[in-house]
């Protein structure tokens, strides 16, 4: 690991200069310009990728049908055989091409140098969704207990963003299974974590899901939900107070889903009530006007 920490002493990240700065001259011995067979290279069981995306592979596949592998793989030896370390989907679309052979370079790494090159290849060439790159981060920084400034440092990364996407852990399971589709993005799990309560938080993606809310507008329902109740009106004695139903509630949430505002409607009787907008700019009441004025 000589040379990575050379590169952070001159001021350089490894991310700044992606795989090539773990495959630098001190990071073990490593030879190139060999060809093994596909047979004998075992996958690397930290992989942190765990969906490949099928179009992908298939653009890949014919292209390397026409070219080969241009790129060699990079393996480690593990007696007479081989484990991989960074060229996935390479070795997957030449499988599926027919080749028998590959070309690879050979390096000798140990477990921690495999699973720095593993994580840099992946975020450097093509991201991971937030919740694989968190898995992978747990499992480096349990394994080798490091810390998350340990790791931002190796990586090249802020260390916020390691805890950022690290915290997507803590989410509950259906928050998380929305990241890992895409159905929701990073900025979005941010304001849910903010959320106290996992049922609390589990409700607000899925208004986000099936809203299609922006994050702006889910800052602004989070902000909502969080807020004090509004004073209770002092009424005359005949005037009884009546209680929001829950499909009352649920209409606040949509206009302020959609208008980004905060939304507050009082009821003084079964038919009577008043619709409250609040705004904190003046380009905030602007909008209101204009969408009044549209409707």
């Amino acid at each position: 690991m000589e040379s990575m920490v050379m590169e952070r002493a001159a001021g350089r990240s490894v991310m700044g200069k992606g795989l090539d700065a773990i495959l630098g001259d001190g990071a073990g011995s490593g030879t190139g310009g060999s060809t093994v067979a596909i047979a004998v290279i075992d996958q690397n069981p930290n992989q942190p990728r765990k969906h490949f995306d099928p179009e992908q592979l298939e653009s890949l596949r014919e292209t390397i049908k026409t070219h080969g592998v241009l790129q060699p793989l990079v393996v480690r030896p593990r007696g007479d055989r081989y484990e991989l370390i960074a060229g996935e989907r390479r070795l997957r679309a030449a499988i599926d091409a027919g080749l028998a052979e590959v070309p690879v370079r050979v390096v000798d790494f140990d477990d921690q140098q495999v699973m720095e090159a593993a994580l840099v290849e992946n975020i450097q060439r093509a991201d991971l969704n937030p919740i694989e790159k968190a898995l992978g981060f747990k499992d480096y920084l349990d394994r080798f207990q490091m810390t998350h400034e340990q790791l931002a440092t190796r990586l090249g990364l802020a260390r916020p963003t390691i805890s950022n996407i690290v915290g997507l852990l803590d989410l509950p399971q259906a928050v998380q299974d929305a990241v890992r589709g895409g159905q929701i993005s990073m900025g979005h799990a941010k304001v849910i974590k903010g959320v106290p309560g996992a049922e609390a938080q589990v409700t607000l993606c899925r208004q986000i899901v099936s809203m299609g809310l922006s994050v702006h507008a889910t800052e602004q329902l989070a902000r909502q939900a969080a807020a004090p109740a509004p004073e209770p009106v002092v009424r005359g004695a005949t005037e009884p107070k009546v209680e929001k139903t829950e499909h009352v509630l649920g209409i606040e949430r949509e206009l302020a889903g959609k208008l980004s505002l905060k939304v507050d409607i009082r009821l003084k009787g079964a038919e009577k009530g008043a619709l409250v907008v609040a705004f904190d700019s003046t380009e905030e009441f602007e909008r209101i006007i204009s969408l009044l004025r549209a409707a």
